[in-house]
């Protein structure tokens, strides 16, 4: 998949984490397993080519993909 590009639900995730929420509050509400929302998290820093959340979040603003 082409760098930068998320899907919906990894959209989703990263759109609630700059709201505050932890993994377990995002699972509950997605209605999905913390390991789920994990591995979400994961794949997208792997796609965005970062290390860590706070890193994937700036690459993520910084091509637009979420807004804070």
């Amino acid at each position: 998949m082409k760098k930068g590009i998320l899907t919906k639900r990894e959209r989703e995730i990263f759109e609630l984490l700059i709201q505050n929420y932890g993994t377990n509050e995002i699972a509950e509400k997605l209605k999905i397993s913390d390991k789920t929302v994990r591995n979400h998290i994961s794949n997208a820093m792997q796609k965005l080519g970062v290390k860590g959340r706070a890193g994937a979040v700036i690459e993520l603003l910084r091509l637009g993909e979420i807004s804070l």
